[in-house]
């Protein structure tokens, strides 16, 4: 599969998958942000992509941002639609600091990462009743 992308700096590196089983390629940040202790703060990418028909571009914190700094993802998980990709739609992270310290994320560090993944778009058949019988609401499969 080929993606077109357009990096606004490039002298930051385009996206890469680190090893041959990765299926997350790296986002780069495009500039230095603080992120404010118990505050979050919006990171760009450097990166504008056009997500190909069928899929969408899921973007997902990486581990080794909350294990070496505290960092998250606000919203958990980014998604990106088949039709963000004009000229203003650059990738954002909005990182929220779970850590007690400002955090400094360096220009040019890997933030987080993308994972395109197939989709379908659904139709929808609307019933008067559900078929299935009921299991009890959320949570309804125990705590553990």
């Amino acid at each position: 599969m080929q993606i077109k992308i357009k990096r606004i700096d490039k002298s930051l590196p385009l996206p890469e998958y680190k090893t041959s089983g990765s299926v997350g390629f790296d986002l780069y940040a495009r500039e230095e942000t603080i992120v404010p202790a118990h505050h979050f703060a919006v990171i760009p990418t450097n990166l504008i992509v056009k997500t190909p028909p069928g899929h969408m571009l899921m973007l997902a914190a990486r581990s080794s941002s909350a294990r070496h700094k505290g960092l998250t993802m606000r919203n958990g998980i980014g998604v990106i639609d088949q039709d963000y990709s004009g000229e203003e739609d650059e990738l954002k992270i909005m990182a929220q600091n779970l850590s007690d310290e400002d955090k400094t994320v360096e220009r040019g560090e890997r933030i987080a990462q993308g994972i395109f993944v197939k989709i379908e778009i659904a139709s929808w058949l609307e019933v008067d009743t559900m078929e299935d019988q009921s299991r009890g609401g959320m949570g309804s499969t125990g705590l553990n």
